[in-house]
């Protein structure tokens, strides 16, 4: 099965390396990010199942990358049904609870963390992601012939 798109969004090279091998070797396909302005071009141009982002960044910060994402349309807010893009924030320095309440990521990992628990995170979001893209071929195919389905019912 195929893995999730990831966009890691981290300014730590060594960091950042085993982070993208990591998730390399569970076929998630890594999209790598050094600051702000490479991630919110990167979000601009692709689709992403998971964006993994560190706060701390050296031209500003992760919230901002989340901030001009949405107000850009490159992702969206939280959804009443749920769909969205979700995020993994990592921080080495404690996250106000502000800034999780505003953005609502899927998880917040401090550093040090533990690598298997990014590693169910991205699965998570491998998961959600074919389980999305099937259903829209699904829809997709049901408004293309709109009479199977009512021939179905009725067989």
């Amino acid at each position: 099965m195929p893995g999730a798109q990831i966009l890691l969004v981290e300014d730590d090279d060594v960091l950042c390396d085993v982070i993208g091998r990591n998730l390399h070797a569970r076929d998630h396909t890594v999209t790598m990010a050094l600051d702000v302005q490479s991630a919110v071009e990167y979000l601009r141009t692709k689709e992403f199942d998971l964006i993994v982002l560190d706060i701390n960044l050296p031209d500003q910060t992760g919230w901002d990358v989340l901030r001009v994402a949405r107000q850009k349309g490159y992702i969206h807010p939280i959804e009443e049904d749920g769909n969205k893009l979700p995020v993994v924030v990592l921080s080495a320095v404690r996250v106000s609870p502000h800034r999780l309440a505003e953005f609502r990521p899927l998880a917040y990992l401090p550093k040090p963390f533990p690598m298997d628990a990014l590693l169910r995170l991205a699965a998570g979001a491998a998961q959600h992601g074919k389980a999305s893209s099937h259903n829209e071929e699904a829809d997709a195919e049901g408004s293309e012939n709109p009479q199977t389905n009512e021939e179905e019912l009725h067989a």
